[in-house]
C-alpha cells in the first residue's frame, strides 16, 4: 500500500480528532484507568480459551488448534453509512441468486453475451445434475458473507462474495457476547444494534426455505463434517443456538423416499439441512463415491422437494474470483440497476492484455487464486521478495487462467489494543445475509476481521489476523 498520509481511518480523521460514530465511546475509553484497560484485555484471551472457540490450520505438522485473538476495541459505523451499505449489499445477493438460478436453466446472460460460457464450463463447482431443477423457494443462497473493504468515508467496495458456506458467524456473535460480560456500561452509553438475534433469525429463514407440503413446523438439522472440521466450534454452536440437531452423514439415512436422522425413537425425516459439507462429499451415489460424510441417496430425495438444502448444491459457481470481476454486469443485468457497491478493479489474468499488465507489475499488485480461499495460494506484491515474484511470474505464465489480479488498496485502518496504546490495523467486514422466499434479512454488524501485524493487509485467522466486535449505531 502507499503511504499512511492516504489510508483512511474509521476512528480519528486526519487532524486527530474522533469521528462522530466514536465520540461516545472515545469519551468513556479515555475516561478509563490505562492499567484497568491492559487487565481487561488480558482477560479476554481468558474469555475465548474457556468458551473453546477456536479454529484448525491445515498444511502444518499437525492441523493445531489456534485461539483467534479479539480486539477489545469495536468497529464502529453510524446507521447512515449501514443504511447505505445495506440496500447495496441486498441488491448483490439478489442478483446473486438470479445469476445462479439463471446459469442451471435458460443461461440468458450467456446468450445476451454478458459473461462468457467458460465462466461455468470451466469451473470445478458447476454441477451439471442442477440443470433444470429449482431448489424450493427459488432460493439457492440461503446464507451469504459479502466481505467489504473500505478505502475512504464514502468509499466501500466489495471483496468477495461468499455464496457457498460463509464461516465466522459464531465469531460475530461471541465477540458481542464478551463485549457486553466485559464492558457493560458501553451499552447503556451507546445505542448499538442487536445481533444475538441472528440463529433465531436463521432458524427461522431456513424453516420458511422448507419444501412444499412440509407438515407442522419444519425439522431443520445442521449436517457437519465432524469434530476434526476448522469450523467445528461454529456447527456446534448454531446448531444449540437454533434448537435444530447437529448430524453427521453417519446419522442419516434416506427412508422411504425422505432422509431421515437417527434418534432415540426411529428415524425422523428432515425437512432442511444446513449443510456445512462441501458438495463434493454430499452423496456418494452422486458425486464422491469415497465420501462417508454426507447420505448416499440425498440428491435423489433432494431433486424430488422432499428436502432443501441449504445453500443449494451448486452455488460455488458464484463464489469463483473470475466470475466476481463479472459481478458490475450481473448486477446490472438482474437487477437493471448500477451496481451499488462497487467492485475492486480486477484484472482477469486469462485475458492476453490483462495478462501483460499484471505481468509488467506484479510488485504493485495482490494476486489471487481464482477458487482460492482463506489468504492462502495469493501475492501481496508490496509485501513480497524478488524470489515470490519471480516463482508467482512462472504459475502466471503456466495457467493464466487461474487467476486474478487487483491493485493493493489502501485499506481502511481500526484501532487495536497494544501495551502502548491505540494503534491503527487495516480491517475488512463480512456481514451476513439471510435468504428466503419471506424477503432478505441483513444482520446489523457481522464479522470485522483485523490484520494484526502492523502494515499488514491479510486479514484472515489462518494469516495471522484477528477479529473486532462491529457496532453499527441506531438512530
Amino acid at each position: 500500500m502507499s503511504g499512511a498520509a492516504q489510508t483512511f481511518d474509521e476512528m480519528y480523521d486526519a487532524d486527530g480528532a474522533v469521528r462522530p460514530a466514536y465520540a461516545d465511546y472515545a469519551a468513556w475509553f479515555e475516561a478509563q484507568e490505562p492499567g484497568w484497560l491492559r487487565r481487561k484485555n488480558q482477560e479476554t484471551e481468558g474469555v475465548f480459551r474457556r468458551t473453546g472457540i477456536t479454529f484448525n490450520v491445515y498444511g502444518e505438522d499437525a492441523a493445531e488448534e489456534r485461539l483467534i485473538p479479539f480486539d477489545m476495541i469495536p468497529r464502529i459505523v453510524s446507521a447512515a453509512e449501514w443504511r447505505r451499505l445495506s440496500r447495496g449489499i441486498e441488491q448483490r445477493v439478489r442478483a446473486l441468486n438470479a445469476f445462479i438460478h439463471d446459469l442451471y436453466h435458460r443461461q440468458e446472460i450467456i446468450r445476451a453475451g454478458r459473461v462468457p460460457e467458460r465462466l461455468f464450463r470451466d469451473n470445478a463447482a458447476w454441477l451439471p445434475n442442477m440443470v433444470g431443477f429449482t431448489p424450493p423457494g427459488g432460493v439457492y443462497t440461503h446464507v451469504v458473507g459479502i466481505d467489504l473493504v473500505r478505502t475512504g468515508p464514502n468509499d466501500f467496495f466489495v471483496l468477495e462474495d461468499n455464496a457457498r458456506t460463509p464461516s465466522g458467524v459464531s465469531y460475530m456473535l461471541e465477540n458481542r457476547e464478551t463485549m457486553m460480560g466485559m464492558f457493560p456500561e458501553l451499552f447503556t452509553r451507546s445505542q448499538v444494534e442487536t445481533v444475538s438475534d441472528y440463529p433465531m433469525r436463521l432458524a427461522r429463514s431456513l424453516a420458511a426455505c422448507a419444501p412444499p407440503g412440509t407438515m407442522g413446523k419444519p425439522v431443520v438439522a445442521v449436517l457437519t463434517p465432524g469434530i476434526y472440521n476448522s469450523a467445528y466450534y461454529e456447527h456446534a454452536f448454531l446448531a444449540d443456538q437454533m434448537g435444530a440437531e447437529l448430524v453427521e452423514g453417519s446419522d442419516l439415512r434416506v427412508v422411504d423416499g425422505r432422509v431421515a436422522m437417527r434418534t432415540t425413537c426411529g428415524y425422523e425425516p428432515i425437512d432442511v439441512l444446513y449443510r456445512r459439507v462441501d458438495d463434493e462429499y454430499l452423496d456418494a451415489l452422486t458425486f464422491n463415491p469415497e465420501s462417508v460424510l454426507g447420505v448416499p441417496g440425498l440428491m435423489d430425495v433432494y431433486r424430488a422437494g422432499r428436502i432443501t438444502i441449504a445453500n443449494a448444491p451448486g452455488t460455488g459457481v458464484a463464489d469463483d474470483k473470475a466470475v466476481y470481476s463479472f459481478m458490475p454486469d450481473i448486477v446490472e443485468f438482474y437487477t437493471g440497476e448500477k451496481p451499488l457497491l462497487p467492485n475492486v478493479e480486477t484484472f482477469r489474468c486469462a485475458d492476453p492484455d490483462s495478462l501483460r499488465y499484471v505481468l509488467d507489475n506484479l510488485a504493485e499488485l495482490v494476486v489471487k487464486e481464482v477458487h482460492g480461499s482463506g489468504g492462502y495460494g495469493m501475492l501481496v506484491g508490496p509485501a513480497a521478495s524478488k524470489r515470490e515474484i519471480a516463482e508467482f511470474r512462472r504459475k502466471l505464465v503456466a495457467r493464466p487462467e487461474n487467476y486474478i489480479a487487483q491493485p493493493t488498496l489502501a485499506l481502511s485502518t481500526c484501532p487495536v489494543f497494544t501495551r502502548r496504546g491505540l494503534a491503527p490495523r487495516h480491517v475488512d467486514l463480512r456481514p451476513y445475509v439471510l435468504v428466503s422466499p419471506n424477503g432478505i434479512e441483513i444482520t446489523p454488524g457481522g464479522l470485522t476481521r483485523v490484520a494484526l501485524k502492523k502494515g499488514s493487509l491479510v486479514v484472515n485467522s489462518s494469516q495471522g489476523g484477528g477479529t473486532k466486535d462491529t457496532w453499527v449505531l441506531k438512530d
